[in-house]
């Protein structure tokens, strides 16, 4: 390794300047390209760089699309835009990396889809995480969480499945196929079967964790998000539906968010069943009849007649099928089903819950929500915006027969999940986003160089005292440290001065009143 920074012998020829009045472009480098030795890049302000010779021989390791750009989102050749240039390739399979260019522009933009969280999003990210969390804590629930890496056999179910064709997976240096999680649910499942019997039922476990789909942008929906999952393992009663829906709406109601507002879409993959089991519909294909009704609304109707006819159903059966799906009451499904069937006592006393607990204005009957995901068996709902203009808020239901898909023992369960993107979405529609500025208790700060390390002291006892505080680390003039005390909303400034010092006192100014006064070292809180 040569030494750093590389000797004038190893530079190149020709120096390479950094900012907008260069002639020459700036370097781009692909997140996907590895270097055979360093290269020394330096921070702004914007001076020289330079490449050792041996810089210039490229190697690269394994790499993945992460981005898709449009042709007007292309300003550089890229792997990313190589990598999606071939539409029938998976999103995580390998592809040969375009030769790399030394003069290319850096695209400080991340990768499509993705975000990056400078502070204030982190705060409005850190707001809405605290408000996750309190909620699954009022209703009992413990934390946990799984790799964002998984293996890819957790999440390759059944063919059709639209989230099979999302995955961000590829084959590690250990020769395994393995994924960033899509959603979170068949990790805890996979996580239940671990733990055995060493955990006694029910399990009331939550999750806050990030997520990964290659799909299709919309408002509100990103190829990465966090998601909030509410679980409960070992109750084969509707009360644990019922409980989940009612740690939604109180959520919402945290927010300032009214039935007004959203609703909750409820139905049952029973209410399926039964109809298809009065047409001798194969039971093997309501996974792939669930997958295609799902996407109504989504693709036109007679694409999804189609899609249901080549699963062998009779046009009577396809038009008996969606006619119930079109069914908004409950009442109406019982005179169809009758009242002796699963799926329409299940809906009746889930509703009875809804009503005594006092949010059943929040839930109303939909057939036709059936979900996505083929592990659902039972009750299944989701969030929704009144007004139409957004996506599913959040959706789940219950999932009794998953844990058998990995090999484990069936246990009841049913959880849901709740995105991050969509939800603050919805707080701007509303006008309810909060105003979450930065504050810091105490500003420090020397008026004398040589009183830095005193300066330093006093915030160390501050700290210990559990205060937050930013100490001006620099010799700065008292107008400065004003501005910075007003950036950062401190609501004290502490001056260190010499005299002061002397007598172990330091100057304290309370900036919402003006009010000043000296304390000693001691008494400082």
């Amino acid at each position: 390794m040569p030494p750093y920074p590389p000797p004038p012998s190893e530079r190149l020829p020709q120096t390479i300047l950094h900012g907008e009045n260069s002639k020459l472009p700036l370097l781009s480098l692909s997140p996907q390209t590895s270097f055979s030795s360093p290269i020394y890049l330096l921070s702004p302000p914007y001076h020289p760089f330079t490449f050792p010779n041996h810089a210039r021989s490229l190697n690269t390791t394994f790499s993945s699309p992460l981005s898709s750009p449009s042709p007007s989102e292309t300003h550089s050749q890229s792997f990313d835009s190589v990598g999606d240039a071939t539409s029938s390739r998976r999103s995580g399979s390998p592809s040969s990396p375009p030769t790399a260019d030394v003069q290319q522009k850096i695209d400080v933009n991340p990768p499509k889809g993705t975000r990056d969280f400078p502070p204030e999003e982190m705060r409005l990210r850190n707001w809405l995480f605290q408000n996750f969390r309190e909620v699954s804590r009022l209703f009992g629930f413990e934390e946990v969480d799984f790799p964002v890496l998984e293996s890819e056999a957790l999440f390759i179910r059944k063919a059709g499945e639209e989230i099979r064709d999302q995955l961000y997976c590829f084959e590690d240096r250990g020769n395994r196929r393995v994924a960033l999680r899509p959603e979170l649910t068949p990790s805890l499942a996979r996580l239940v079967i671990q733990k055995g019997k060493s955990v006694s039922l029910p399990l009331k476990w939550f999750t806050v964790g990030q997520c990964w789909r290659y799909e299709r942008m919309t408002r509100g929906r990103r190829r990465e998000h966090y998601q909030w999952n509410m679980d409960i393992v070992g109750v084969s009663g509707v009360t644990a539906e019922a409980e989940l829906i009612y740690a939604i709406v109180m959520f919402f109601k945290r927010l300032g968010i009214t039935e007004l507002d959203v609703g909750f879409k409820v139905s049952s993959r029973k209410v399926l069943q039964e109809i298809l089991r009065c047409y001798n519909i194969p039971e093997n294909l309501f996974g792939n009849v669930c997958i295609i009704i799902d996407k109504m609304g989504k693709i036109a109707l007679d694409d999804v007649k189609r899609e249901l006819k080549s699963t062998g159903m009779s046009d009577e059966a396809v038009g008996q099928l969606l006619e119930v799906l079109s069914i908004k009451s409950l009442a109406k499904l019982e005179e169809i089903l009758g009242s002796s069937g699963e799926a329409v006592a299940d809906l009746k006393q889930l509703f009875s819950f809804a009503e005594k607990t006092g949010y059943s204005e929040w839930i109303q009957f939909d057939a036709s929500v059936v979900r996505g995901l083929a592990y659902y068996t039972g009750i299944v709902f989701e969030g929704f915006d009144r007004e139409g203009k957004l996506r599913a808020i959040c959706g789940g239901g219950r999932y009794d027969k998953l844990l058998s898909t990995f090999g484990g023992d069936d246990i009841p369960a049913c959880g849901f999940g709740f995105g991050d993107a969509i939800i603050v979405e919805l707080l701007k529609e509303k006008g309810l986003l909060p105003e979450l500025s930065f504050q810091v208790e105490n500003i420090v700060c020397s008026l004398d160089p040589d009183l830095q390390g005193a300066a330093a002291l006093v915030a160390s006892i501050l700290r210990g005292k559990g205060q937050s505080v930013d100490l001006v680390l620099e010799s700065k003039p008292l107008k400065w440290v004003f501005k910075r005390a007003a950036k950062i909303n401190a609501c004290r400034l502490i001056l260190v001065g010499t005299s002061e010092w002397q007598r172990s006192m330091v100057a304290v100014k309370i900036l919402s009143t003006g009010e000043q006064y000296e304390t000693k070292l001691d008494e400082l809180d």
